[in-house]
């Protein structure tokens, strides 16, 4: 691995690979990484050489979320709005700045995949697992909810009613289960896997591609999917400047975040408590 944030790769078939290179904190998605992530979608998208791209985690885990040590309104990768809600509303925006590439772009998701990593893997078009994987959202028990309210729409109401009410993880397996992830493999046999599904996809012309996407997209559109994930920034937002929510900012302040977080998950006996990521910076959201 190279000093860069996100690595990238030429494979056979038209497919590129980018890696999120940050493998001693578990890729925490800083701006900085966001930023490379994105210009390196974009350039894939414009190069007629590529035709799917699939993106993966560095060190055997996706990304345990968001960075909290950077000020997340600071070195934004594009422009979102300031005020009250930026930071959701930004997450958002990025969101379907994935969703509306041209190309194809798949999870390849092994490892912790927690919070701001769940909206990155959710963000591509497909997903695929290992078996092991441990996928959640655990800030919702001090918080808010999350700034990309997708949850209902992939898993349906009651699996997303569990997760946002528990902030337990699911494994892999269960993730495929539930609608989350399209398969789950073993995880020796995960990257393989999603190559041989990348290459069977970039035989289908890039136009026709395009098209097939915008046809899913379109529909989950006329059902109100934008409009509803949207307006889900708003109660994020909200949430934010609530009782708990500002008492458990306080207490990363007084505390420090592992401290905090470790009290905060001591009762469910998961994650940091029961063999979960243990550095400061690699969970979670960016207040």
């Amino acid at each position: 691995m190279s000093d860069a944030l996100v690595e990238e790769e030429r494979l056979p078939g038209g497919v590129a690979r980018l890696t999120l290179n940050r493998p001693e904190k578990r890729n925490p998605l800083s701006n900085a990484l966001r930023s490379e992530l994105f210009a390196a979608l974009e350039r894939i998208d414009q190069d007629p050489t590529l035709r799917v791209t699939i993106l993966r985690g560095a060190g055997g885990h996706f990304s345990a979320g968001y960075d909290l040590k950077q000020n997340s309104a600071e070195n934004q990768p594009f422009y979102t709005p300031g005020g009250l809600g930026n930071w959701p509303r930004h997450v958002v925006d990025g969101f379907f700045r994935m969703n509306d590439l041209a190309k194809p772009v798949i999870a390849a998701v092994e490892g912790y995949c927690l919070a701001g990593g769940t909206e990155l893997a959710t963000a591509c078009d497909l997903v695929y697992v290992a078996e092991d994987a441990r996928i959640g959202y655990p800030v919702v028990r001090a918080i808010s909810p999350p700034d990309n309210q997708f949850f209902p729409w992939v898993v349906g109401l009651r699996r997303a009613m569990e997760l946002m009410l528990t902030g337990d993880a699911m494994s892999g397996t269960e993730a495929a289960a539930c609608g989350f992830a399209n398969r789950a493999f073993p995880a020796a046999e995960l990257q393989d896997a999603v190559l041989a599904v990348a290459q069977k996809i970039a035989q289908v012309p890039p136009d026709v591609q395009q098209f097939n996407k915008r046809a899913v997209h379109r529909q989950l559109e006329l059902m109100g999917f934008r409009a509803a994930v949207r307006a889900g920034t708003e109660l994020q937002a909200l949430a934010m400047l609530g009782e708990s929510s500002r008492a458990h900012l306080r207490a990363i302040r007084e505390q420090g975040l592992t401290q905090t977080l470790s009290q905060r998950d001591a009762a469910f006996g998961d994650y940091r408590e029961g063999g979960a990521p243990s550095s400061e910076s690699n969970e979670g959201e960016t207040p």
